[in-house]
């Protein structure tokens, strides 16, 4: 999956994040959760030319970067944090990204939130709050501990209005990075 409006001055865990984000986009809203490996471009240049002219990298000039490899369906049913906790990466595997949708609620909103409800009704509570918002997470984290997120907002859903940062969704990362964890 190669993308052509993804900064090149952005690093290349970024620049992985946002073609991701861009993939997703084109899929349209109300996708599953997509998990993918990165694996380094040069790398799979090198030990596996026929994968990597398959996936249209062959005549690339750039030689940094990671490449993302869309992994089988996450199991429906699944809660996503269990499914992360079974997950085990080859070496080659540098990296790893999960593209998600969620409903967010604004700060204000946090003190109106009614106590004790089970996770089903909060749900449907944070579904039906007039502030809510959709948002698309994608979060990348490489096994050296780098990470960095995408967040597009439903109403909002253009690639100029794409928030990234490091730190933007911080319990995401840290279950990705532990799937790393030896």
């Amino acid at each position: 999956m190669t993308m052509s409006n993804t900064p090149m001055a952005a690093s290349p865990l970024t620049r992985a994040v946002l073609e991701i984000d861009e993939y997703a986009s084109g899929l349209g809203w109300d996708q599953p959760a997509r998990l993918f490996a990165l694996v380094d471009t040069a790398a799979l240049r090198a030990q596996e030319p026929a994968l990597a002219s398959q996936l249209g990298l062959d005549g690339e000039q750039e030689s940094t970067g990671y490449t993302p490899i869309e992994q089988d369906e996450i199991p429906a049913g699944k809660a996503l944090d269990e499914f992360l906790g079974t997950i085990a990466w080859p070496d080659a595997v540098v990296g790893c990204a999960l593209t998600v949708e969620r409903l967010m609620l604004p700060p204000s909103a946090e003190a109106s939130v009614p106590e004790g409800l089970s996770e089903k009704k909060l749900t449907a509570w944070v579904a039906a709050h007039p502030d809510r918002q959709e948002v698309r997470m994608t979060v990348g984290v490489l096994r050296d501990g780098s990470r960095e997120s995408a967040l597009r907002l439903r109403e909002k859903d253009s690639a100029t209005e794409v928030l990234t940062g490091s730190q933007l969704v911080p319990g995401l990362a840290e279950a990705l990075s532990a799937t790393f964890a030896e």
